[in-house]
């Protein structure tokens, strides 16, 4: 494992005070085959992480630095194209795949993000601009694969439950929401000539589905409300780590005992933060869009097993991507 960047190391994170668990998954992230020893071990952790801090670094989890570092080439490769050539790409509305520049989201519905993105929701060789990047998909789609045998361990639930409930990852919007998001930050400069004065990397919200696997480059402003705070405190970075975070369907699922857990991306303060542009990667495990979801679904040995509203997963997440979009 790196060690963490030298030039971010003064900074007070998170990750500096020890606060943010770190997992490891004994190099069975991806493989076929998982251990049940590590399954048992690994899901205990998740449990651990996801009720007393909603996040946790992932160690040992089978994707190489290599392989991210070629997907953010190639996702670069793309916003070198011309502009007529990336427009071909472009979301489209009732659509959550393809290309969403800079300013079109704004998770507040006024501030404009300063942000790259594209969105891969199958492995369809039409929709993605590179075949790696279906490839990187894949990969990622194998490790919450993993995390799914994971978290369903500790639970009073079928072993194969979340697995079967999110068995259409990638297979398309119509199917399951799951999303690979390649996504880059260009540096922020002073005074640049045309540059809106009130712009954020990515603004205050909690994730959608079940949860987030991210892989980041380098500490570039990331920050989370941990369980009971209302203050917002930088996460830091740790380097060949993926940083995962739960959703408001794992949330929902297990009647808030799992946080979704607050997170933005601001301009960083420093300026030599600032002055360079950063990489990440965000993988969204959704449950297949049929998938009803119901805080009677995921049983803790104590838990209430009162009747509440139920939602599909396609129903909850279209009402967030309104919220997100449709605010411009």
């Amino acid at each position: 494992m790196s060690q963490i960047n030298e030039e971010d190391n003064h900074l007070e994170t998170l990750l500096s005070r020890n606060m943010v668990p770190i997992i490891d998954l004994g190099h069975c992230g991806i493989e076929e085959i998982s251990i049940p020893s590590v399954i048992n071990r690994v899901g205990l952790q998740l449990q651990k992480a996801f009720t007393e801090k909603g996040i946790a670094f992932l160690v040992n989890h089978g994707i190489s630095d290599d392989q991210i570092r070629a997907g953010w080439e190639k996702f670069d490769h793309f916003l070198d194209l011309p502009a007529e050539e990336r427009e071909k790409y472009n979301r489209k509305e009732g659509s959550n795949r393809g290309y969403v520049g800079p300013g079109i989201e704004r998770f507040d519905g006024k501030t404009p993000e300063l942000r790259h993105a594209f969105n891969i929701c199958s492995l369809d060789p039409e929709s993605l601009p590179h075949n790696e990047l279906g490839n990187l998909a894949k990969i990622l789609k194998s490790l919450a694969s993993f995390i799914l045998k994971a978290l369903a361990a500790p639970l009073d639930i079928p072993p194969t439950f979340l697995l079967d409930t999110h068995s259409q990852m990638l297979c398309g919007e119509d199917a399951n929401m799951s999303t690979l998001r390649m996504l880059y930050y260009p540096s922020v400069v002073e005074d640049e000539p045309g540059q809106e004065k009130e712009v954020i990397r990515c603004g205050a919200h909690v994730d959608y589905g079940t949860f987030t696997l991210l892989a980041q480059d380098s500490e570039g402003g990331l920050e989370v409300k941990l369980p009971g705070s209302e203050k917002w405190e930088r996460v830091g970075h740790l380097p060949g780590a993926i940083l995962i975070n739960g959703g408001e369907i794992l949330s929902l699922w297990t009647r808030q005992r799992y946080h979704a857990l607050p997170h933005r991306v601001v301009v960083p303060e420093q300026k030599y933060i600032r002055a360079r542009s950063r990489h990440s990667l965000a993988y969204f495990c959704h449950p297949n869009n049929a998938t009803l979801i119901t805080p009677n679904a995921l049983f803790f040995p104590d838990g209430d097993k009162s009747e509440s509203t139920v939602y599909s997963a396609l129903e909850l997440i279209q009402k967030k991507f309104s919220e997100t979009y449709g605010k411009q």
